[in-house]
């Protein structure tokens, strides 16, 4: 944790529609990460904000409907964890931005959806979200 600057709420979108496109044609599918405007982010708190992760919910909603929740804690990997697999594949530095924890319930948004993110002691983000192009 000491490589951690600081931490954000933050929405990591994908457009199913590429990324299917490119699995149906044994391609990669990064067209459906690459995205205009794809990654949202809160205001960057410093990690002493949050403190230890691990107990803070993690929530999404949907037009006021909640759909993801869940605790920092019930991710798969720690965030060194994270961090050591990929400084095998990347030279990270400062400024290197990395997005974790998605809690089950990802589902589909469509134009006009607003989307809310919220990470206990950490700034909320929030998307309207507008039509694909």
């Amino acid at each position: 944790m000491e490589c951690v600057f600081g931490c954000a709420t933050g929405l990591d979108m994908t457009r199913r529609d590429l990324q299917q496109v490119g699995k149906d044609n044994r391609r990669p599918w990064d067209f459906g990460k690459d995205i205009e405007n794809g990654a949202v982010i809160a205001a960057l708190s410093t990690k002493e904000t949050i403190g230890e992760i691990g107990a803070q919910c993690i929530q999404l909603s949907v037009n006021r409907v909640l759909r993801q929740d869940a605790t920092l804690a019930d991710m798969v990997w720690s965030v060194p964890e994270i961090i050591a697999h990929l400084s095998q594949f990347y030279h990270l530095q400062a400024g290197d931005l990395i997005m974790t924890g998605t809690p089950a319930g990802v589902g589909p948004v469509e134009a006009g959806d607003i989307i809310e993110g919220h990470i206990d002691g950490l700034a909320s983000v929030s998307l309207t979200l507008g039509a694909a192009e």
